[in-house]
């Protein structure tokens, strides 16, 4: 049976599975995006991750339109299997001098869903809003989640532990108990959601939707090096270890590109707030360059293969599962 997603934006309606694939840092490239999209899950890319020599024509463009040819002949050749839209994550901190131009190239393209991301500004907001775009906004608390909505966010991407990358330390239970107590609006929830078991569990919390990204990292069409895939595959929950230290927000990242960098994971020092920096000039200390983001949920990740491989499986797991409890409750 269908499940209803009528209350929710048109943008997020129809997915095959209930599913973004989260913004990955450096890896998230045109290739990968639509392979998820074409895969009928939500793709997405940080603007950031567009990068071009000073002078030359902004790539951010350039991926856009990629983007939006490359789904577009598929919608035509595939008017029964159309691809799901995709997202742009904008980095919403005040080092990010790029924000009001990759602002201005996304509501050109008419991007249909903005994730915002360390910072909630209304400005931003419109800006989505200007061009029939929603935005999603990434919380790690109720508190930035109620800031958020006041501020214009349509809905939240409700970060918990055991996410990827920059994550959240309260538990997906008490996260989401939280802000459905008050919003009604959409939610998607990330934390090691990696099986479609684990996707179920996000529905029946009150999520929306599954936020995934770890997972992504080892397939074909990730711009990652061959050793992240890798270690991707060999990796579990155990192998990961939470730290401030690289970017002064606390995230989860793989012990063992950790230690490979020479640093002991127990022992790492912290960082504060004050060393983010998203500018043109950031640059990483060479001894950090390696250091490889994931979220818990790698264990399910058992080889590298092609992003539709990773939608294929989550879907039979979500579906089984479903059908499970169903037949448990009837």
């Amino acid at each position: 049976m269908p499940r209803d997603d009528s209350h929710l934006p048109k943008a997020l309606q129809g997915l095959r599975i209930p599913l973004i694939a989260s913004p990955l840092f450096i890896i998230s490239v045109p290739e990968l995006v639509i392979a998820q999209c074409k895969a009928g899950i939500v793709g997405s890319f940080p603007a950031l991750n567009a990068r071009e020599a000073e002078g030359e024509h902004p790539l951010l463009d350039t991926w856009l339109t990629q983007i939006r040819e490359e789904l577009d002949r598929h919608n035509q050749a595939n008017p029964d299997r159309p691809a799901a839209p995709y997202a742009v994550n904008q980095i919403v901190h005040r080092s990010n001098g790029r924000l009001d131009r990759d602002l201005e190239i996304c509501a050109k393209h008419d991007v249909p869903i903005w994730i915002t991301s360390l910072g909630a500004r209304v400005e931003v907001n419109e800006a989505a809003h200007s061009c029939g775009g929603i935005v999603l906004h990434d919380v790690i608390n109720n508190t930035f989640a109620r800031k958020a909505i006041e501020k214009g966010a349509d809905g939240l991407v409700a970060v918990a532990a055991g996410a990827g990358g920059h994550a959240g330390a309260q538990s997906p239970f008490a996260l989401m108990r939280e802000i459905r107590e008050w919003f009604d609006g959409p939610v998607a929830l990330s934390g090691a959601i990696a099986t479609g078991e684990s996707l179920l569990a996000a529905r029946a919390l009150g999520a929306d939707l599954g936020y995934t990204g770890s997972p992504f990292i080892a397939t074909d069409e990730a711009n990652a090096d061959q050793g992240y895939k890798d270690m991707i595959v060999g990796s579990g929950a155990e192998d990961i270890v939470y730290s401030s230290l690289f970017t002064g927000v606390w995230g989860n990242y793989l012990k063992g590109s950790v230690e490979a960098a020479g640093m002991d994971p127990q022992n790492l020092p912290t960082a504060d707030a004050s060393s983010m920096n998203f500018g043109q000039d950031r640059e990483k200390p060479k001894a950090w360059k390696t250091i490889w983001g994931s979220g818990q949920g790698i264990g399910a990740i058992k080889s590298v293969g092609p992003a539709g491989d990773i939608v294929d499986r989550m879907e039979a797991e979500y579906l089984a599962a479903g059908q499970k409890l169903a037949a448990e409750f009837a």
